[in-house]
């Protein structure tokens, strides 16, 4: 009897432990939401006092510390605060009450999501597998990656156009319309978005045309993967207004500065945010296009070398979207740039300056930006850098107004005008331009 006893407990051991591998969207995706439910307990117990202490001690107990790495990854991507999240909490009472029954419908999302990564891998078969992790922000992403984790915004992700926006803040604006376009219907191309970033070799591009492509083509590849057009406003609009989109990107193409064109807002003089994507997805469709082996052109396209500007350039040349070639467009561009004209006090680099001069006033060829300056060390270092009283532009912007300290008796000084200023217009970097001088 006893032998008998232990036959039938092995085969029901035998019977009980999974024999077979792991289904292919195991091995290729492992999607989780444990961060929602976690986010709403949160919540009630935030909306049901008004002491700040206890909102904070929930916050962190019930949601930050039993949190994924997911949200602790997109924490860190988006640089949220636990303030943040509690003023949005609330201030958006209205909001979070329409987007809750969407963000729970999260593990059916995660079933479409999984055969939209299917599609994927028949395009491209070298998809790597990465965690996605459906979570919540501070309404600040709908989606993004960090770490070769793919991190869903659900709270933005899963808007539709009966999401409450009325509350939200000037800085949150653009989700007025962004609602309107029913994301959640979206949610599966917008994931094959941040998962092609997974697949990149970079976190993105080092100057406005770079950065461009670099979202272009992971705009552009779910629309080949999953066969249906891209909903992103930018790209239906670029392509009515291809030429007029591309002429106003040329002039600021090689901007480090990429914010009029990249997760911008729409106060612009299309109306339109992230045109940006347009333009990437223009030369990612093109060079798909005229690409003979269709699959090489996904794989050229998603494991191009974002860290070898030399290989992006000569990609880009290659695909022939603009009409000039980027020795061409670049030179045009440095041409445009704002430089210094004059300093107007004294000669630059003269030796007898007056020790009690007052300021010094920088002339400069373009309107400037009055919200942004950047000032560095020259070679001599910080010792040299004169102390200023205050920084003021002019009311025309054309002229910087540097108010000094005291200046010290036969002593050189240096002062460097960095890229962080720019103009006005087209927000184009000033050419470096280093002052140097010494007192008398």
């Amino acid at each position: 009897m006893r032998y008998l006893s232990i036959f039938f407990i092995l085969i029901f051991a035998i019977s009980c432990k999974p024999i077979s591998k792991p289904t292919q969207n195991q091995q290729e995706a492992i999607i989780i939401t444990s961060d929602i439910p976690l986010f709403w307990k949160a919540y009630d117990k935030i909306t049901q006092t008004k002491d700040t202490t206890l909102q904070y001690k929930y916050l962190q107990e019930l949601f930050f510390d039993k949190g994924s790495k997911g949200l602790d990854g997109i924490i860190r991507a988006r640089r949220y605060t636990p303030q943040e999240y509690l003023q949005a909490i609330n201030d958006y009472p209205l909001f979070w009450q329409s987007i809750r029954k969407n963000t729970l419908q999260a593990e059916k999302l995660s079933e479409e999501l999984e055969d939209g990564i299917q599609k994927l891998k028949i395009v491209y078969p070298n998809l790597k597998p990465t965690k996605i992790y459906f979570t919540i922000g501070a309404l600040r992403t709908n989606g993004t990656a960090i770490d070769n984790m793919l991190l869903i915004g659900t709270e933005l992700a899963t808007a539709d156009k009966n999401t409450v926006s009325s509350e939200l803040s000037e800085r949150l604006g653009h989700l007025e319309s962004y609602f309107k376009t029913n994301p959640i219907e979206n949610i599966v191309a917008l994931n094959i978005h941040e998962y092609i970033h997974t697949q990149q070799n970079a976190i993105g591009g080092y100057d406005l045309l770079s950065q461009s492509l670099f979202e272009g083509v992971a705009e552009f590849v779910p629309v080949i993967a999953l066969k249906k057009e891209s909903k992103t406003p930018a790209i239906a609009y670029g392509k009515t207004n291809d030429e007029i989109v591309r002429s106003a990107f040329e002039k600021e193409m090689f901007s480090p500065w990429i914010y009029n064109w990249v997760w911008n807002d729409d106060k612009n003089e299309f109306q339109m945010r992230d045109l940006g994507y347009y333009v990437g997805y223009a030369m990612a469709e093109k060079y798909y296009n005229q690409s003979e082996n269709k699959e090489k052109a996904i794989k050229d396209l998603i494991e191009l070398d974002y860290t070898s500007k030399e290989k992006v350039e000569s990609f880009i040349d290659k695909i022939g979207y603009f009409e000039k070639s980027i020795t061409e467009l670049k030179e045009e561009y440095e041409s445009s740039r704002p430089k210094v004209i004059s300093v107007k006090e004294f000669e630059n680099k003269s030796q007898n300056v007056d020790k009690n001069l007052k300021k010094i006033t920088v002339e400069f060829s373009k309107k400037m930006d009055t919200r942004f300056r950047s000032f560095g060390l020259g070679s001599l270092g910080k010792e040299y850098f004169p102390a200023f009283e205050k920084v003021e532009f002019s009311e025309d912007g054309k002229q910087l107004i540097c108010f000094l300290k005291k200046l010290e008796s036969n002593k050189d000084y240096q002062i460097v005008l960095e890229k962080g200023f720019r103009s006005e217009k087209y927000n184009l970097p000033l050419n470096e331009y280093l002052i140097e001088f010494k007192t008398e």
